[in-house]
């Protein structure tokens, strides 16, 4: 990874959960942030079952087998700039929140699809 360190995928509650993210999911990822021209900041990335009840997350959760992650994106610039990223780099499931944007390409879910938090 060129961005991307392990650590930053880690779920609160386990450190080194990070390498449990899916290879390609973190290539496409990769590729997204070149694409965009500004830093990514994970807010999330791999999640345990009980971080992902925290976090509000649903049962599922793509985010359970390192196939997504959410971008920091605080501003309606960064926010076009991530979501050009991942569109322009093959990510085919979005969701996008007021402060974030959740990135996915899990292959066991429906493709194509944007979603709001």
């Amino acid at each position: 990874m060129k961005y991307f360190t392990y650590d930053e995928f880690d779920s609160p509650d386990q450190p080194g959960s990070g390498h449990e993210m899916e290879p390609i999911f973190l290539e496409k990822l990769d590729l997204a942030r070149e694409l965009s021209g500004v830093p990514y900041v994970i807010n999330s990335g791999f999640r345990t079952p009980e971080a992902n009840e925290a976090a509000g997350g649903v049962p599922g959760s793509s985010h359970l087998t390192g196939w997504a992650a959410d971008i920091r994106a605080e501003s309606s610039n960064r926010r076009f700039l991530v979501l050009k990223g991942l569109i322009e780099a093959g990510f085919n499931r979005i969701g996008i929140g007021q402060n974030f944007i959740h990135a996915d390409c899990d292959p066991s879910k429906a493709g194509n699809v944007t979603w709001l938090y």
